[in-house]
């Protein structure tokens, strides 16, 4: 017997507003017959070929400390440093840099709720 993620759980103060978040920032959908209301305490999205899910839970406390788990993103089209103009505009945060001269490396961001992710060296190299 063997088990496999049904989704990734993310626990936010505002469930709604981080999934939509979320929801932008990879192009994933929501079930337009459960969707993702201003106040509900669990938001669902999907990817557009439905093999990963994210389940966003309100909480009442915020984030306190460094992520135990966290998404690595990589660019599906353009450069990394392009995903990282467009995530800042979205309102990510730069929390380090650990770009390399050579191209490698990443950078370390945060959602507006605080919660880090990283962007990696997309398909369309350098950056």
């Amino acid at each position: 017997m063997t088990s496999y993620v049904s989704h990734t759980t993310v626990d936010y103060l505002d469930a709604c507003a981080l999934s939509r978040w979320w929801q932008a920032v990879l192009d994933y959908r929501e079930d337009p017959e459960d969707p993702n209301d201003p106040g509900a305490e669990e938001c669902m999205i999907f990817s557009a070929d439905g093999g990963h899910r994210l389940l966003f839970i309100e909480v009442p406390d915020a984030k306190q400390l460094k992520n135990r788990i966290h998404l690595d993103l990589r660019p599906t089209t353009g450069t990394r440093d392009e995903e990282l103009t467009r995530l800042t505009g979205l309102g990510a945060t730069v929390v380090a840099d650990r770009r390399n001269p050579d191209g490698t490396g990443w950078v370390v961001l945060a959602d507006p709720e605080g919660n880090e992710f990283c962007i990696l060296r997309g398909a369309a190299l350098p950056g």
